[in-house]
């Protein structure tokens, strides 16, 4: 078996720095690959791979397994389909793998193309690049367990793991799925940067401690791995996360709004963390024990501050019934919008009405729950001003400076 493995021809066609660094780590481990490229010395900075052939038809005569690690669509199709492409010069179970990045329709495309000259496909997204000729990348495949079975020997001689992540097209959308994780961290980083930069900190000792806490980074995965056998994440763990992962949110938020720092990818995370946390769309309206007038009590004091509540009438009736089981308990509880937006909006609408101390209760429930700055409140009169008018604004302005001054007087000095 050892032998048949071993004399497995191996083509590869594209020698950029990943297509070059495939056919470099395969020399390297004693399988030489027939190589083409459209730049007639590409192979010469490569240690240990040959002359390019002509074309890709004389790879696909001279190979049992050939890579493709072109950059578009377009070049795909026409190295394997095209005029001396590689299905020109197949032959009996000659396997095509496509290292390159493209849609999954072409994929699929791609596969029927080569099905059709009975010639096995893969695709098998790569990562990372810069290890290609060190036998350091992981090859991310999508295909059938006989294809992938029959080019494995070969796989393994470039890649330090080889993933089969199922049928055919599940390599790239695994990539895919991978770049997004790779290119949304990177802007989570840039934003980040920017907010300890505004706030006087040197962007390098926020990496070093991300570096120093985690140094595995297994934080980025966390909600991954936390998945259960069918997929989703469990709703204990979702709950429970749920406090933290807001109020953290709403701390870059309000650093953000104060430092006048463009954060677009933390109102995002902040917007759909319940999505996030896969709790979006369930019920988290009802309490476990089903007593909704307790949870709405408890939920008037998360809103407008602790022992709100109590003022409340002790003896109940149809309207205070409603305004806590309904409004409180089901509509400010509603998962989709934090407290803080559903804040915001009703200090709007108050606004509307001229009530400085309706103001002065909205304005004290941010304050208290260190969902809004002074400062904040003070814009947001500004705003609503102009919307609402000034003589409005007035009562506004009067209900928010009532609120802050109380706010303040009960501070520490």
């Amino acid at each position: 078996m050892m032998s048949e493995t071993r004399t497995l021809r191996a083509g590869v066609v594209g020698l950029g720095m990943i297509g070059g660094g495939v056919a470099v780590s395969m020399a390297r481990r004693g399988r030489v690959p027939a190589v083409h490229d459209v730049r007639p010395g590409a192979s010469a900075g490569l240690p240990g791979v040959g002359d390019p052939l002509d074309s890709p038809a004389a790879v696909a005569r001279s190979s049992d397994v050939v890579m493709v690690a072109v950059v578009t669509a377009d070049q795909a199709r026409d190295v394997i389909g095209g005029e001396n492409g590689l299905l020109a010069g197949a032959h009996p179970g000659l396997t095509i793998v496509l290292l390159s990045t493209v849609a999954l329709p072409v994929v699929h495309e791609l596969a029927a193309l080569c099905a059709g000259h009975d010639v096995g496909f893969l695709d098998c997204g790569v990562t990372p690049g810069d290890r290609a000729a060190d036998h350091g990348m992981v090859a991310i495949v999508g295909g059938d367990q006989a294809t992938v079975d029959a080019a494995l020997p070969v796989l393994d001689d470039w890649a330090r793991r080889v993933v089969h992540c199922g049928p055919l097209g599940a390599g790239m959308a695994t990539k895919i799925a991978r770049n997004v994780v790779t290119y949304g961290s990177w802007r989570a980083v840039s934003e980040a940067a920017a907010l300890a930069r505004a706030a006087g900190v040197d962007p390098a000792r926020l990496a070093e401690v991300i570096d120093t806490a985690d140094p595995e980074g297994h934080t980025l995965l966390t909600l991954l791995r936390l998945r259960g056998s069918d997929g989703t994440l469990p709703e204990a763990a979702g709950r429970k996360i749920q406090p933290l992962m807001t109020k953290d949110l709403d701390a870059a938020r309000d650093l953000a709004a104060a430092l006048a720092v463009d954060v677009p990818l933390v109102e995002v995370a902040r917007t759909r963390a319940e999505q996030t946390l896969e709790l979006d769309g369930q019920d988290a309206t009802v309490p476990a024990d089903g007593d909704l007038h307790r949870h709405g009590l408890q939920m008037m004091d998360r809103v407008y501050g602790p022992g709100f509540s109590t003022a409340m009438p002790g003896e109940r009736d149809p309207f205070t019934d409603e305004t806590v089981d309904y409004l409180f308990a089901q509509v400010w509880a509603r998962p989709g919008l934090s407290v803080r937006d559903r804040r915001l909006l009703t200090l709007g609408v108050a606004a509307t009405v001229g009530r400085p101390e309706l103001i002065q209760v909205i304005a004290t429930g941010g304050l208290v729950n260190d969902e809004l700055t002074p400062d904040q409140l003070r814009e947001a009169v500004l705003h609503l001003a102009v919307y609402t008018g000034w003589c409005k604004a007035t009562a506004t302005h009067a209900g928010v400076t009532a609120a802050v001054e109380a706010h303040t007087a009960k501070e520490p000095r």
